[in-house]
Formats: C-alpha cells, sequence, structure tokens
C-alpha cells in the first residue's frame, strides 16, 4: 500500500501540471471563442493544426520516452543511455525543422495554408522543440524530481497564458491608443498570434533545461541506441496509430466534410466543446506521467502483479468519479464556451468515455512493454486506428463531428478489449472485474438519473446531482479509499 500512497503522491504532484496547468488553458478558450466567432473558422484552424502538432510530436519522439525509462533500468551506465537518446532525438528534431522551413511553400499548399506559410513555419519549430525537450522531462521524470518538472510546466503555462491575452485582448485595444508602438498588429491574424505565443514559450522553456543538458558527457553510443531503436520501433508504431485515434479525426475532418467553409466551423465547434471533456485527459496524463516509471521499477517485485491491479482499480474509480463531476457540473462549465457552440456539448459524454477507455487501455499496455513484445500495441493500435478512419469516412459526411466522437469511442473500446484478451495469456494480471464493474454499474445509474430526472432551476438541479456525486464518494469510501492510510485523516480516526 506504501508503494501505491508514494504513486499517488507523485500523480498529484505531477497532475499540478497537467490538471492545473490544463486549467488555467481553460482561461484561454472563452478566450478563442470570444475572440474567433464560430463563422470565422478560426478556431477551427487552430484545432486543425494542433491535431497534426500531436502527431508530429509522437513521430519525432520515436518511442524514446518509453525506451528510455527501459534502459535506465536495464543498463549500468544510465548517462550513456542519456546522452545517446538526447542527442539521437536532437538531431532529428533539428533536421525536421530545417526540412520544413526549406520546403513550406509545398507544405502550407498540401495542408491547406498556402495563404498562411508562417502558420506552418511557426508550428513546425514549436514541434522540433518540444519533442527534443521531451528527454529531459523523462530524464526529471525518473530521477524523482516531479517539483521542478512541475513547476517548469506550469511556469511556461503562465507564460503561455499571458502572450496570448496580450496578443488577442491587450493588442487590439492598444493598437488603437497607440498606433505607431503597434504598426505590425494585424487584426485578421487571430490564429497566427495563437502559434507565435506558442514558439516564444517553447523557446523560453528550453532555458529551464540547461542543468540537465550539461550532464551529457559521454557521447553518443551507437551500439546502444540501435538496441533502444529496435526496442522503441515498435512503440513508434503504436504511438503513431494511438495519436492518430485520438487526433486523425481532426486531421482529415476538413477534406471528408462536404462544405470546406463549413467544415472549418463543424471543426470549431467540436474541439471547443472537447476541450470540456479535457478534464479526463488532464486525468489520465497525470497518472501516467507517475505510473511509467512505477511499473518499471516495480517489475522486480514479487507483488508486482497485484500492485498493476489495484493501480488500475483506482484509476478506475476516479476516472468515473472525473466523468461523473463534468457531466453532473456541465451546466456551468458550458459557460467556458460562447453560445454559438454549445451545440457541441452533446460529444462530452462521449468523448470523456473515450478517454476514460484510452487510460484503460494505457494501463493495459505495460504487460507487453514489460515482456519485450511491444510489437503487439502496434497490432492493437494500427487496428484501433483502421477503425476510427473508417468509421469518420463512412459517417462524416452525413452526421458530421458526432460520427467523430463515436468513432473514437469505438475505436479505444476496440483496443482495450484486444489488449486485455491477449495479455491475459501473455502476462496474466488478476484484476478485481468484479469491483470494477460495480463501480461502473454505479456510475452509469447515476448518470442516468441525472440525465432522466429533469429539473427546471438550475440550483435544485445541481443540488440533486451534488447528492447522486456523494453517493458515489461514500461507496467508495465504504469498500475502497483506505482512509486510515491517509497520515492526516489517521490522526483523527484513530
Amino acid at each position: 500500500m506504501s508503494r501505491l500512497i508514494s504513486l499517488a503522491k507523485e500523480t498529484v504532484i505531477y497532475g499540478l501540471s497537467s490538471i492545473v496547468g490544463r486549467f488555467l488553458n481553460y482561461l484561454l478558450v472563452p478566450i478563442y471563442v470570444s475572440v474567433m466567432s464560430v463563422e470565422s473558422g478560426g478556431y477551427g484552424v487552430v484545432t486543425h493544426i494542433y491535431a497534426f502538432v500531436a502527431l508530429l510530436l509522437v513521430l519525432l519522439t520515436y518511442g524514446m520516452e518509453t525506451g528510455f525509462f527501459r534502459f535506465m533500468n536495464k543498463e549500468e551506465d544510465n548517462s550513456k543511455v542519456y546522452s545517446s537518446i538526447l542527442i539521437s532525438v536532437g538531431t532529428t528534431s533539428l533536421l525536421f525543422i530545417l526540412g520544413c522551413l526549406t520546403f513550406i511553400g509545398p507544405i502550407s499548399k498540401a495542408l491547406g495554408y498556402v495563404d498562411q506559410p508562417s502558420f506552418i513555419a511557426m508550428m513546425a519549430i514549436v514541434v522540433g522543440l518540444d519533442a527534443f525537450q521531451c528527454i529531459p522531462f523523462a530524464y526529471l521524470r525518473y530521477k524523482k524530481r516531479p517539483i521542478k518538472f512541475a513547476s517548469i510546466k506550469l511556469l511556461i503555462i503562465a507564460l503561455n497564458i499571458f502572450l496570448n491575452f496580450f496578443f488577442l485582448v491587450w493588442t487590439p485595444k492598444l493598437s488603437v491608443l497607440y498606433p505607431s508602438l503597434f504598426t505590425w498588429y494585424d487584426p485578421l491574424y487571430q490564429a497566427g498570434y495563437v502559434f507565435l505565443a506558442n514558439l516564444i514559450t517553447s523557446s523560453v522553456q528550453l532555458f529551464f533545461f540547461i542543468p540537465e543538458l550539461r550532464e551529457v558527457r559521454n557521447g553518443f553510443d551507437a551500439p546502444l541506441m540501435k538496441r533502444i531503436l529496435r526496442y522503441s520501433f515498435p512503440i513508434l508504431v503504436l504511438g503513431v496509430a494511438g495519436i492518430l485515434n485520438q487526433t486523425v479525426d481532426k486531421i482529415i475532418f476538413p477534406f471528408l466534410f462536404p462544405d470546406a467553409k463549413e467544415a472549418s466551423v463543424q471543426l470549431g465547434i467540436y474541439g471547443a466543446a472537447s476541450k470540456i471533456a479535457m478534464i479526463m485527459a488532464m486525468f489520465t496524463q497525470a497518472f501516467r506521467y507517475a505510473y511509467e516509471p512505477f511499473v518499471f521499477g516495480e517489475q522486480k517485485k514479487k507483488d508486482s502483479r497485484k500492485m498493476y491491479a489495484s493501480a488500475m482499480k483506482f484509476f478506475i474509480i476516479f476516472a468515473l468519479l472525473a466523468f461523473l463531476i463534468v457531466m453532473f457540473y456541465l451546466d456551468l462549465l458550458k459557460y467556458i464556451l460562447t453560445p454559438g457552440y454549445w451545440p457541441g456539448l452533446k460529444v462530452v459524454p462521449i468523448v470523456m468515455g473515450a478517454e476514460l477507455l484510452m487510460g484503460v487501455y494505457f494501463n493495459l499496455s505495460f504487460w507487453y512493454k514489460l515482456i519485450d513484445e511491444t510489437k503487439w500495441g502496434a497490432y492493437f493500435s494500427i487496428l484501433g486506428c483502421i477503425a476510427i478512419i473508417s468509421l469518420n469516412i463512412l459517417f462524416v459526411p452525413k452526421f458530421g463531428y458526432m460520427a467523430s466522437a463515436w468513432a473514437g469511442f469505438v475505436g479505444y473500446l476496440l483496443v482495450t478489449i484486444l489488449s486485455y484478451v491477449v495479455g491475459q495469456k501473455k502476462y496474466p494480471i488478476q484484476y478485481d472485474l468484479l469491483g470494477i464493474a460495480k463501480y461502473i454499474f454505479l456510475a452509469a445509474i447515476l448518470f442516468l438519473a441525472a440525465q432522466l430526472v429533469e429539473i427546471e432551476s438550475l440550483v435544485p438541479r445541481l443540488a440533486f446531482r451534488t447528492l447522486l456525486l456523494l453517493l458515489f464518494v461514500i461507496y467508495l469510501i465504504k469498500k475502497d479509499l483506505p482512509l486510515k492510510k491517509i497520515p492526516i485523516i489517521n490522526r483523527f480516526i484513530n
């Protein structure tokens, strides 16, 4: 239990950079949707380009994060592993930036931004910088320095928020008062200023890693790097397929929807509404940051599989709690968006369900990483990606972004089932399926009760849903939450 508590503590700290950070970024969503009207499609452009960014980050890190943790816990000379991976990722990132800037014209035309090549140029540099910095971030996690990790993330997020406010809110007003100082400002360049803020913050972030970069002393070990690449290549494949599962709908949506202008409008609505559902993604990411080094560290212990099973159960419990919180208070959360984007709120439960399944799949995925059969992850992710792409192609032209939301849910359900079935044969773990099923059933009943009981007045409706939420929490405390193991609470109980 002490190891699970340690995992929980690190999850909370890492969560500060993910949950709190993304919550702060929510402050930007009202700005984006108010400055970029639904009709302009500007937020659709931001959603579209950032979907490409997510895919490219996976390509440029090519499974090195997982390979890093695997070989840092496997090799005697850890410094050689770190320096080799850092040099490798740094070289490929630099080549990527140079290649994109050299062929910026054709690339911008192919992506549909022939009139705005600066969008693509800025984000190419951002992708290269962020890919390179993934390795120092992983090094901080390996060294168990969550405080510095979270501090850097939060400082950069704060800077990004400031710059977005500066470019999108303050500059339009200042340009009227002091036109001579703001001759560079273009009111039609709204999406471009979002990307410019990202470029500045990614560049500034690099300076925080000077101490970690100075620890690169052993140069590049080619034979070692070949072994790491052999291990990590299947992870790259599954990573690409995995990120496509999350972003392919936004990447291909403009090419599937009959009306190109309306596609940007619809994609903006879908992207904005999905932001509310990202609370589940925040929780999953925070858990992932702590869980990845935890799993490899626990591997050699006798009760490791029991620990993995317990971690899975608690992940699902708190993910369900996050789902209920968002859905029960959606009447308040929707004000993050302007009313023009509210039609997209119907995708929120679907996207959150898909994110929950993605978290379960992430938990399940460690069996093939621990037995060095990462090819299975590639198989599963490719099948899931094929399912998602196929469903988008078939149904987006008719049903729009609702088809994209359901395609993501079905794709993650498929890979989760496949990973569990094969994993129980290759690396069996006795999960508490009955206990997990009870929580899922309870959450479903409470969700249906909240939806079916119609209460017109907002305050009584929220009060009723709060009571439903308390029922879930009470059941959790009674059945599984180890209150006596929490030091502060333990003082009052005993």
